[in-house]
């Protein structure tokens, strides 16, 4: 649907003028053209939000598994994991973000406020031999048996910190019309599937995000 001559004079105030430079900047300063990808660039973030949702759910959920098997099951509370977990003054702290919703009554209410980053943080070589070594494959079945747990381990920290940047950036409604969107599925994809197939399958029935790669204005 075209833009009316009232939306092309209006909504590039509305959206502010830092935030609209971007798009006006790519489109060579045509109010127009920028809308259009403007409104491409917002329903491009709103399909992602299905396979990201799908993603996250399904990586703490299998990184909780073996925090579970190894600290117990009250392991929000257990000082030896809380001790395994990093604390640097300033930046993010998964220790203190541990700590801070330690309030809440059970663990699952805990893993469903943690901070993304968290499991990111999980997937680093300090949790290898309490965690990785002995429970990464049964955790995550579908990854490449050619490959060590180390450096599998890795390329879910990577891919994970990925990930997290382009949930990121949509959350605070920042421009992702640059990003390759085959890659950014791919990855998503990955990592749902790296615990179940059947899953991955599903999430590419349903995704939209895909299909959008040819209607780039």
């Amino acid at each position: 649907m075209p833009f009316t001559h009232d939306e092309i004079q209006n909504l590039p105030a509305v959206l502010s003028a830092p935030r609209f430079a971007s798009y006006l900047a790519e489109k060579g300063s045509d109010k127009e053209k920028a809308l259009e990808l403007y409104r491409w660039n917002l329903e491009l973030s709103s399909a992602f939000f299905v396979p990201l949702q799908i993603c996250e759910v399904s990586a703490r959920n299998s990184i909780v598994s073996p925090i579970e098997a190894t600290y117990g099951a009250n392991w929000p509370w257990e000082r030896g994991f809380e001790i395994s977990l990093r604390n640097p003054p300033t930046g993010y702290s998964p220790r203190r973000n541990l700590m801070g919703l330690r309030s809440l009554p059970t663990s699952g209410k805990i893993v469903a406020e943690l901070n993304f980053v968290f499991w990111e943080k999980m997937l680093t070589h300090g949790h290898d031999g309490a965690i990785w070594n002995a429970h990464f494959r049964t955790v995550f079945p579908n990854t490449d048996n050619n490959k060590t747990v180390q450096a599998l381990r890795g390329e879910g920290n990577d891919t994970l910190f990925k990930i997290r940047d382009l949930r990121n950036r949509i959350a605070h409604h920042e421009p992702i019309f640059r990003r390759n969107v085959q890659e950014e599925y791919d990855r998503i994809r990955k990592i749902i599937s790296w615990t179940n197939a059947t899953a991955a399958d599903w999430i590419d029935k349903i995704e939209t995000v895909t299909g959008m790669i040819a209607t780039k204005p």
